[in-house]
């Protein structure tokens, strides 16, 4: 009888964070256990760009442009790791509300799997109600919160 893989396709969605690049790991390792691709997704928050360029008198624009290639940094550190493991891999990044994002992603793109990191604070502070919290909520697929490094033997 042949094996049907239980994940096909993982989202991982990172801030940078060290939760979320831990998350990242094991993402790779579940991708690579049963062969599945992943999309590596990170979002621009509109509401802490706004926040951050107000307070320290940027424009909005730059500071979605600094966002983006902070995003695009971390999204390609984990690329690298998957391309390493031979996985075939996807990068987004979008502007938004990043549980309604990666919620609408998973949705799109028919997800069966997110992995994301437990705490994930932004630049200035932590928002009350964590994005992994909301992600649960309105996820379309199972979501494993990943609180920490697993330990390696």
């Amino acid at each position: 009888m042949e094996r049907q893989n239980v994940f096909t396709h993982i989202l991982v969605p990172t801030d940078g964070s060290e939760s979320s690049i831990h998350a990242g790991h094991l993402a790779i390792q579940l991708a690579t256990t049963y062969n599945a691709r992943l999309t590596l997704m990170y979002v621009v928050d509109s509401a802490i760009v706004e926040e951050i360029a107000s307070a320290i008198r940027k424009s909005t624009d730059i500071m979605h442009q600094d966002m983006e290639s902070k995003g695009l940094h971390y999204l390609d550190y984990l690329a690298r790791l998957a391309r390493d493991k031979d996985l075939p891999t996807e990068q987004v990044i979008r502007h938004g509300i990043p549980h309604n994002e990666i919620a609408n992603l998973a949705q799109e793109r028919g997800v069966d799997l997110i992995v994301i990191g437990r705490v994930g604070c932004r630049r200035t502070r932590c928002l009350l109600g964590s994005v992994a919290e909301r992600v649960i909520e309105h996820a379309p697929c199972p979501v494993l919160v990943v609180s920490h490094s697993p330990t390696r033997r």
